[in-house]
């Protein structure tokens, strides 16, 4: 019985009942639906459910593997804690918009086909787009525009390799895409558009900051995962992979450093941590594999623990720049002290989470002779130490003090989500072992601590501190804006939509003036003076010369015998019928 309940169902149908709730109540049911949904996903047993015949394809909705089970334990778990912290929020639409993207994003990794994985993964991108546009501010809706568009582009994209793939092989079956060719290149491309890869990577970093303190939180561990997990389904061991995640993860780095806003530093630091994961799916071993999983539910867990941290700081002060922040630790303790636990779990500090998933991507690549790839990890790992786990906590809590007395959050339940994932964060970085039992692929036990690791790891932050703090002139922030691409599509999109305006709706004025305007006048005059003539012909030889003209003025003026027009009409009209056909 319990085969036959896909998860996904739990979170998306028990949407549409929020609005019958009130109050508290409301709030318990939006917990207890992702608790229920973690309980199912526990008790689903491995294999394949839910089949369903669909325009001749066989699809799966429902296919349980360790893969599919340790995303969906991460998606559950974070869920709860998100509304835990959310639960003093009484809005039904992010409720509802927050459920159906999470459900979303259970039906994308428990789906065992592609056509399947395709109406879920479009599903996500409307849904999360509520949680933008939920603000209600301009700056919300001109970000959710801009986010709606390049998901919808990244959509369009995935589909065209879909229909590729699935011309070519007559199979919707979701597995490994082993033949590379156009069709799994273009899938891959629009993988990478919702990984938030560069070039097309700023929708993360231009909407979640954007978003509400919610739906911020919410964002931040959806969508990048569900594209981690398609990548490790399907595209394990293609090699480009490796250079885009080495790539993603110094990129994220360098606008972080550069970034004023204390969100769109953590919108950042995502494309850097989702960095490593895609390099170790480029890798392709068991242990990078293992590695990417495992550093995506680490990842989840204290990246969302920062987004609590700066949601608060956000929700009591109303401000989000650097600039404007500073000195908050008089007055929000708690917050400063959870948020710097996540703030050194993903700087991957021993004893952390972050420390136990990471090091096992950077030890594939030595195992696979990739000293250049485990080079460029091991500067990106030192770059997230200064970005996330000094500058964020720095420039918010410890900076020049700007006269903020703002107070703890005053619900409760805030605290308790962010000792949740605080908890989890030292929990998971003393004793790994329940992570490592659900990792998806069998590989030899591995040391997790030695004092060689363990020493150099901090030798490693070290430096890495010592750097922030010498320059730390460089790194203060002004009250400025980093350019990325996104300026593409602001200036190019506005570019686009005048060239379009000025192209098409000048040949609809042609079109107009040609058909509309040319031809109408053409049809009318012949239906005006045809019938006109076509009586002269046949009445003039009978009529006088008074009769004629005054006959003629009839007609013109639209008042000759109505049945005499309209059988003179008739005549012509069924003339020129006959003419055509027998042409």
């Amino acid at each position: 019985m319990i085969a036959n309940i896909p998860p996904f169902s739990i979170l998306i149908l028990g949407a549409l009942l929020v609005p019958f709730f009130r109050g508290k109540l409301k709030n318990l049911y939006v917990c207890f639906l992702p608790a229920l949904a973690f309980w199912v996903i526990s008790q689903l047993p491995l294999g394949e459910f839910l089949h369903v015949h669909f325009f001749g394809f066989d699809l799966t909705l429902l296919r349980v593997d360790r893969l599919s089970k340790i995303f969906g334990y991460i998606f559950t778990l974070n869920a709860f804690a998100a509304f835990i912290f959310a639960f003093y929020l009484k809005d039904n639409t992010q409720h509802i918009a927050a459920l159906g993207y999470i459900g979303g994003a259970l039906g994308v990794v428990f789906a065992g086909d592609l056509v399947t994985l395709y109406f879920f993964w479009e599903w996500m991108a409307v849904t999360s787009t509520f949680l933008i546009l939920a603000r209600k501010t301009k700056k919300a809706y001109g970000a959710a525009y801009r986010y709606v568009m390049i998901h919808m582009f990244g959509g369009l994209v995935l589909l065209a390799g879909l229909m590729l793939h699935i011309q070519a092989t007559g199979s919707v079956s979701f597995e490994l895409f082993e033949t590379r060719g156009i069709a799994s290149y273009l899938i891959l491309a629009g993988v990478l558009i919702n990984a938030a890869a560069p070039p097309f990577h700023a929708w993360l970093s231009d909407a979640y900051p954007e978003a509400t303190v919610t739906g911020g939180l919410i964002l931040s561990a959806y969508t990048t995962k569900t594209s981690v997990y398609t990548l490790i389904r399907g595209f394990a061991g293609y090699e480009v992979l490796i250079v885009v995640g080495c790539f993603m993860a110094l990129y994220g780095i360098m606008y972080a450093l550069l970034e004023n806003d204390m969100r769109r530093i953590l919108a950042y630091s995502i494309i850097n941590q989702v960095g490593f994961m895609i390099c170790g799916v480029g890798i392709g071993t068991a242990l990078s594999l293992n590695g990417a999983a495992a550093h995506a539910f680490c990842h989840i867990i204290y990246k969302s623990l920062l987004w609590m941290s700066a949601g608060s700081v956000l929700y009591m002060t109303g401000k989000s720049k650097c600039t404007e922040l500073g000195g908050l630790y008089k007055t929000m303790p708690w917050t400063m002290i959870l948020g710097t636990i996540g703030a050194l779990a993903i700087s991957a500090v021993p004893f952390t989470s972050g420390y136990t998933s990471k090091p096992m991507i950077m030890e594939a690549a030595v195992n696979q002779h990739l000293t250049w790839a485990w080079l460029v990890l091991e500067i990106a790992s030192a770059g997230v130490f200064l970005h996330a786990g000094i500058k964020f906590p720095y420039f918010v809590f410890f900076n020049k003090d700007r006269g903020l007395r703002p107070g703890e959050p005053p619900h409760k339940s805030m605290h308790i989500a962010m000792g949740i994932m605080a908890f989890l964060c030292i929990g998971l970085g003393l004793y790994p072992q329940p992570l490592y039992n659900l990792l998806p692929y069998d590989m030899p036990a591995r040391v997790v601590y030695s004092f060689g690791g363990v020493v150099k790891q901090f030798q490693l932050l070290m430096l890495s501190a010592l750097s922030f703090f010498v320059f730390l002139k460089l790194l203060k922030r002004t009250d400025t804006i980093a350019i990325d691409t996104d300026i593409i599509w602001r200036l190019g999109g506005r570019g686009f939509y005048w060239l379009m305006d000025k192209i098409l709706n000048g040949v609809n004025a042609v079109c107009d003036l040609v058909f509309a305007q040319g031809l109408s006048k053409l049809a009318s005059a012949a239906f005006v003076n045809a019938p006109l003539r076509i009586t002269q012909l046949i009445l003039f030889p009978v009529l006088k010369g008074a009769q004629r003209e005054r006959l003629t003025k009839q007609f013109k003026a639209g008042l000759s015998p109505v049945g005499l027009s309209v059988a003179v009409s008739m005549l012509y009209l069924f003339g020129m019928i006959v003419f055509t056909l027998n042409r």
